[in-house]
Formats: structure tokens, sequence, C-alpha cells
């Protein structure tokens, strides 16, 4: 498992080329990819903010981190590949067997951004009509599109296109040149480890 010290390193550093593009979900998959050194289930994850085209995520980085820090902290899991573009991310993630519950994960990450944001004094104005009077009363600020996307991971061949479409996303989007030049993407730890080689 990634602990919660080796957050930062997981998104943190310079991105990869190719024009692999995110496999398309099957219709009837088959029982799951098995991860070759841990049990549980691996999904692909898709999060937007709700003001498409904003920097929120990339500006506001360090608290992102220090949200996904404190999901890891109180419920551990493996994170495979993890990108933070300017106004979404993609992770893969390794979800334990006796705790495989993505949406409670993603909801305190989310949940935790937004606080700290909302404390920071650096909360963005949601979208008009996004909230309505009783979620600005519960403390909602609508950073977050309602959600995510998911997809479970079916095969190794599956499983290292979608960890490939996580680094290239920053170039698909013509934010770099090279995905190593991207510094919000699990590949600069993945290199570190040894486990990536040239792209």
């Amino acid at each position: 498992m990634l602990g919660a010290s080796a957050v930062a390193a997981a998104f943190a550093g310079p991105a990869v080329p190719t024009g692999s593009a995110v496999p398309a979900a099957r219709a009837a998959p088959d029982p799951g990819f098995v991860h070759p050194h841990l049990a549980g289930r691996t999904e692909f994850f898709t999060l937007a903010v709700a003001h498409r085209g904003s920097a929120l995520l990339t500006e506001e980085v360090a608290l992102l981190r220090a949200a996904l820090r404190e999901v890891l902290r109180r419920r551990p899991f493996h994170i495979d590949a993890f990108v933070v573009l300017p106004d979404h991310l993609h992770a893969l993630w390794t979800l334990p067997e006796a705790d495989d519950n993505a949406s409670e994960r993603w909801g305190n990450l989310k949940a935790h951004f937004s606080r700290a944001l909302r404390r920071a004094g650096r909360a963005p104005e949601p979208p008009l009509g996004r909230l309505s009077a009783k979620a600005r009363r519960r403390g909602e600020i609508g950073i977050w599109t309602k959600g995510f996307r998911r997809h479970r991971v079916g095969d190794r061949a599956e499983y290292e296109a979608l960890r490939r479409a996580c680094w290239c996303d920053p170039v698909k989007h013509g934010l770099v040149a090279r995905a190593e030049d991207w510094p919000f993407s699990s590949l600069h730890r993945d290199r570190r480890m040894g486990e990536v080689g040239e792209m």
C-alpha cells in the first residue's frame, strides 16, 4: 500500500507521450484484473471540477495532496497511477478486498479539499444555479461535478493502457510536449521505483 508519506511523490514531479486513449468500458466485464502484488479490485477513475477550464486543481495541488493523505491515512489503498490536471484528475487505484468502497474515499477527498479551500479563503464561487440554499446552509461550496466516472480494470493489457493514459493525459490536452514534463503525475514516482523506462 502507498502510505500517506508517499502521497506527494505519487503525483509530484514532471508526465508520457503516446496517442493511447482510455479503453472503452466492456459491455460484460470479466471478473476483473488481478493485481500481481496486491489483493483487491483495481479501478480507473476520473473526477472533474464544476468550473471546466479553471486551473483550480493545479493551483491548489498542495491542498489536494493533503486531502489525499488524509483519505489514505483513514482508509488505506494502493495508488497505481495518478495525474492532476488543471480542472480534472485521473487515478488508477487498487482497493483492498475487505474495504473496497471507492465512493466513500472520493467523497471524503472532495470534502477535505473543499473544506481546506474554504478555510484558506480561496474557494471559488460555484457555477450559477449549482447549489441550492439548503446545500449552502450545509456548507457545500460546489467545487466538484457530481459523482465521478469509474471503470473496473479487466486485464493486464488494460491496466497498462490505463496507467499510460494517466501519464499521457497532460500531453493529450496540450499542456506539455512530453509526459515527463508534467509535474503532477505518478510517472515520476514510478520512474524512481524503476517501474517505467523511457517513454
